[in-house]
């Protein structure tokens, strides 16, 4: 019985050291205009998609992210310098517009289920890493935009830290000047 008493005042003592520590995490700041993109230093209000906001060790703000893409790999990087404390996600469960996903919608980053691989981009335009608080909602998701339902730790180094394809600018059938300037480059490159 001794034992039986012992293992539950040890599981007891976790749990209340979990709930102590989740209750000391900073809480997610709602998004405005004064919310820049970390890597972009861009308004992320402007940009389509979810979000993401890192608060790190000895910081008094978080720094945010025009990508949840780009948060995940400023984790994975071990360039940074700081310990972090908690991530947040836009939780794609209560958006029903891409482009406007809410100032305060957030959830913590290792709880949701993200959809990998859809044919979404993120609001700089690389491929992005859906969060959802519902894993049915990811699934109805990547039913209709393709990609995986995954966690935070299933989702492989390569799709956050592998560069990403920029598509070319698109040139106008009437940009005779733009064409011919580079035709002029290219034989003076030839000579």
């Amino acid at each position: 019985m001794t034992k039986i008493l012992l293992v539950a005042i040890t599981l007891l003592t976790l749990t209340a050291c979990r709930e102590d520590e989740a209750a000391n995490l900073p809480a997610p700041v709602a998004m405005t205009a004064e919310a820049v993109g970390h890597y972009c230093q861009m308004n992320i209000l402007e940009h389509p998609g979810p979000k993401a906001q890192i608060h790190l060790d000895g910081m008094p703000h978080p720094l945010f992210f025009s990508q949840v893409r780009d948060a995940v790999a400023y984790q994975r990087m071990p360039e940074q310098s700081h310990a972090i404390r908690v991530i947040y996600v836009s939780d794609m469960s209560q958006v029903t517009d891409w482009n406007v996903i809410g100032a305060d919608n957030w959830i913590p980053a290792i709880s949701a289920h993200y959809v990998v691989g859809s044919n979404r981009v993120g609001g700089m335009g690389a491929a992005e890493l859906v969060p959802f608080s519902n894993p049915d909602d990811a699934a109805r998701f990547a039913k209709l935009h393709g990609g995986q339902v995954m966690t935070l730790d299933d989702i492989a180094d390569v799709a956050v830290l592998s560069p990403v394809a920029i598509n070319p600018v698109a040139i106008s059938e009437d940009d005779d000047d733009y064409r011919n300037r580079l035709k002029q480059l290219r034989q003076e490159g030839e000579n």
